[in-house]
């Protein structure tokens, strides 16, 4: 029986290894630190003394002025520089509270042997330090001494959910260990050897006969994919613990997280029952089994991966010391868990923007949107955001559109924009034209391909790193009809949640229809931005396809969709005649469209979802597909070529 297994060279085999051993070295380094919080980095970081704290002159990042100032006192600076009455209440009021709730249950000066049982001891602190803080603001409130403009909540300590940032930042100060001593050796063995391993993976394969190649997709345990009731499964269990951890999230608010599951369930009995897909053969995109192990692995190593990310920070702190070098190096300051995520994405996409150039080459069009999505990345999505940091700018993504930056219209955003002064007036400005000229002018000239497979970040990282699951893309109506419910139902919850948020910010009212403001954002912000875009919409690459996100959560992909279905002038038009279907435009078509199917019918794909990345074209062996931008003479010049009728009896005949 011939092997099924695709032939690698020396030099591949040492780049795996390599490249597992930074996968592993990566994981193990969250065990390998210990942790010990002195008493001056735990007020530091939960109430900090403001007389300690440095002038706005003398830093650039805390006042706006440039590194090269000479930072010389004089009488009005010493008058803005004095401390602000908030933080001194916080720093009379929690930090003795903490003080005393710290060396009572054995915080200060103790060592723990993981982030786990740290973040642990930090949330019991945390607990009882609140109830000394409320005694004290009760005291407070009845002797009328709280200063003007000091509310009591700016002084009582919130649910700990919303004191996250302070236990990772408490963990940051407490963290001990090798990683903390040689960050360098350990982005060397992680981002390095991955780096490196890729590289030795990638690069022989230009040494190959350029053309696409299946390299039996359907049999290695990595791309192969998984049934129907494993991937049904696996994907109940992962929305059902993102509902769970989403009333913790909300500190134990119902509500929110029972609208989601109502919706949820209201979208599946239209689809299974309404729309009467019960029953009927969906695809399966695998054996029966476990037999896709590495695919389960892999999706289970990223799901962890973006669970600690986005909502346990705290425990990805060696990860955050070791990029700590190059935040410092290049743009100064500290790195959070946001510059390693940045980091990461970056590297990714451009080393797998390598691996799809070797696999596409053949294909100018593929190449040159390849190095379009690195170059935007690069560029647009990490270099320039990290300088305009570094300036005190609003770190703003140029590329980023509402609806997919739902933020765009928050509050804080918005008074960012105005305190920027002109760069953040054209920051504002450029998001609203974009929405409202760009979008639709682009859409109508060239497709939604402009945006989702040129320029969008998560198309990139798709197209890149998710390129080997491509093909497990679901082609059956059923996931069809989810698709169209879903995403078309995003993009309604992300226009009335900015439309709520626009009014409360103009009204000055905290709520409308008794919808608080903060709560709808933070919840769209946990399940959408969060839960769908990272948990499952990356996460599930190696399950369900590199597309899940795209196709199913994202609402800018669906305003772009509405457009280019009714408006765009961009189709891929079919030359019937000539398919010998193969399927392999169907294979690798990461939209979940049965591109066979039109080919096969001599009709033009006109499709909402369509993101035009072109490699139904480029795999096609007979040139049966091909991306126009303008339909005026497509009637005419390929209705001879596809509806030729050759038969013994008539001959060549032109089919009407």
């Amino acid at each position: 029986m011939p092997s099924k297994s695709t032939p690698k060279s020396s030099l591949q085999y040492i780049g795996l290894g390599l490249f597992c051993l930074a996968l592993l070295v990566f994981a193990g380094m969250l065990a390998v630190e210990t942790y010990q919080l002195s008493e001056e980095d735990l007020i530091a970081a939960v109430a900090p003394n403001p007389d300690a704290q440095p002038a706005p002159e003398a830093s650039a990042e805390a006042g706006g002025v440039s590194a090269g100032s000479s930072g010389e006192s004089t009488p009005e600076s010493a008058e803005d520089s004095a401390p602000d009455p908030k933080a001194q209440l916080l720093y009379e009021v929690q930090g003795p509270a903490f003080r005393e709730a710290g060396r009572q249950l054995g915080l200060i000066d103790q060592p723990f042997g993981s982030s786990f049982s740290f973040a642990d001891k930090v949330d019991d602190v945390r607990a009882a330090a609140k109830v000394a803080v409320d005694e004290r603001v009760d005291q407070l409130k009845a002797d009328g001494a709280l200063p003007e403009g000091v509310s009591e909540w700016d002084i009582r300590l919130s649910d700990p959910v919303y004191f996250q940032d302070k236990v990772a930042a408490l963990t940051a100060a407490a963290e001990r260990g090798p990683v903390k001593d040689s960050p360098l050796l350990f982005l060397g063995l992680t981002i390095g050897l991955g780096l490196l391993g890729g590289l030795l993976y990638i690069l022989p394969k230009f040494a190959t006969h350029p053309g696409i190649k299946n390299d039996h997709l359907f049999h290695s345990p990595l791309t192969k994919g998984l049934n129907l009731g494993w991937r049904s499964g696996i994907l109940g269990l992962t929305i059902v613990g993102v509902l769970l951890y989403g009333i913790r999230y909300m500190a134990g608010d119902y509500f929110w997280p029972a609208v989601t599951a109502g919706i949820a369930v209201l979208i599946i009995g239209l689809v299974l029952f309404v729309q009467h897909s019960f029953g009927r053969e969906a695809r399966d995109a695998g054996p029966e089994g476990l037999s896709a192990y590495l695919g389960i692995l892999g999706g289970t190593y990223l799901i962890g991966f973006y669970v600690l990310l986005y909502w346990a920070p705290q425990h990805v702190t060696p990860w955050v010391t070791m990029v700590n070098p190059v935040k410092q190096g290049i743009f100064g300051g500290m790195a959070s868990q946001w510059f390693l995520y940045g980091l990461l994405y970056t590297i990714i996409i451009l080393v797998m923007g390598v691996r799809m150039i070797s696999k596409y080459r053949h294909n100018k069009y593929q190449i040159v949107r390849t190095l379009s999505v690195m170059f935007f990345q690069t560029a647009f999505a990490f270099l320039i955001p990290e300088i305009l940091g570094a300036l005190n700018k609003p770190q703003q993504d140029l590329k980023n559109i509402w609806p997919l930056d739902y933020d765009f219209f928050f509050g804080w955003q918005l008074e960012q924009f105005q305190s920027a002064g002109a760069l953040g007036t054209f920051m504002l400005v450029w998001g609203i034209v974009l929405v409202i000229i760009g979008v639709p002018l682009m859409v109508h000239l060239v497709g939604k391909r402009w945006y989702c497979s040129w320029v969008c970040g998560c198309g990139g990282l798709a197209e890149t790193m998710g390129d080997p699951w491509r093909q497990l893309s679901d082609k059956s109506l059923r996931a069809w009809k989810f698709e169209r419910w879903i995403i078309h139902g995003v993009l309604v919850a992300a226009v009335l949640m900015t439309a709520l948020t626009l009014y409360t910010y103009f009204s000055g009212s905290g709520e409308l229809f008794g919808f608080e403001t903060w709560k709808v954002q933070k919840w769209y912000g946990f399940l959408i931005g969060a839960g769908f875009a990272g948990v499952v919409g990356t996460g599930f690459y190696p399950l369900m396809g590199n597309r899940v996100w795209c196709r199913f959560g994202c609402p800018l992909a669906a305003y772009l969709g509405l457009v280019q279905r009714f408006q765009s002038r961009f189709r891929i038009t079919t030359n019937g005649g000539q398919c010998i279907s193969c399927g392999n435009c169907s294979t690798h078509c990461e939209m979940g469209i049965d591109v066979r199917a039109y080919a096969q019918k001599g009709q033009d794909i006109v499709r909402a979802s369509c993101v035009g990345c072109g490699v139904c074209a480029a795999v096609c062996p007979r040139g049966v597909l091909r991306l126009e931008n303008s339909s005026e003479d497509a009637g005419y010049r390929t209705v001879p070529e596809r509806v030729i009728h050759v038969s013994e009896e008539a001959g060549v005949v032109l089919m009407d």
